[in-house]
């Protein structure tokens, strides 16, 4: 093999990699959406940190909806095959943090999501659309 398909395979396997994190980040947006989380983000920054693909971030009213939310994020992407590394916070559920390895979910309380602005530490960084929530009308 040369160098440049070498290079080449990689660039494609980092392709794949990212295109099944990206996956992953929506799957746990929508799960928080279906738990009624608020301002559900997505933040692009692979290549950016060698610590995941993607940030998922999302918000609680009380502290039992961050626990909610918490646990519907683990339950559907465990159901899907993806359980997490590790999941932090659960106690004070003023913060969890769910580590998917290329994706890492944080679901804050109100005030804590305004504390540590994970959002203002990466405006410059891409934002992924997030579907809307499929509302019930019935």
């Amino acid at each position: 093999m040369t160098q440049e398909n070498a290079k080449n395979q990689v660039e494609d396997e980092t392709q794949v990699r990212i295109e099944k994190s990206r996956a992953l980040a929506l799957l746990a947006a929508q799960a928080g959406l279906a738990k009624k989380a608020i301002g559900v983000e997505i933040i692009d920054v692979s290549g950016k940190v060698d610590y995941a693909d993607f940030l998922v971030l999302m918000t609680g009213t009380s502290q039992r909806h961050c626990q909610a939310i918490a646990r519907a994020v683990d339950e559907d992407l465990s159901a899907h095959g993806d359980a997490p590394l590790s999941m932090e916070g659960q106690g004070s559920s003023e913060w969890v943090l769910i580590d998917f390895f290329d994706v890492v979910v944080h679901v804050f309380a109100e005030d804590s999501r305004e504390l540590y602005d994970l959002s203002g530490l990466w405006m410059d960084a891409e934002r992924v659309g997030v579907p809307e929530p499929v509302r019930d009308n019935s």
